[in-house]
């Protein structure tokens, strides 16, 4: 069996998810301040609802981002 690291009462899990999202047109809007903000915003809401950033790169036309989701969270209900 994998690596499980988390779990919750009745579980042990390990999510992964490559999640990808661009701006509006993929303009190439990331960069400079705007770079620092979302990489700042990214975490603050990571943290809020207790999900792990493995990896992250922000491109000047989009994001790419590993992210450890508890079960109780679907990938669309995260994003959201």
């Amino acid at each position: 069996m994998a690596n499980i690291r988390d779990s919750l009462s009745h579980t042990k899990w390990l999510c992964k998810y490559h999640i990808v999202f661009t701006p509006k047109y993929r303009r190439k809007a990331i960069y400079g301040q705007y770079k620092e903000s979302i990489e700042q915003i990214l975490r603050q809401l990571c943290n809020y609802k207790g999900v792990e950033i493995v990896e992250g790169h922000l491109i000047p036309d989009h994001v790419h981002m590993l992210v450890s989701i508890p079960p109780k969270y679907s990938v669309c209900k995260f994003m959201g």
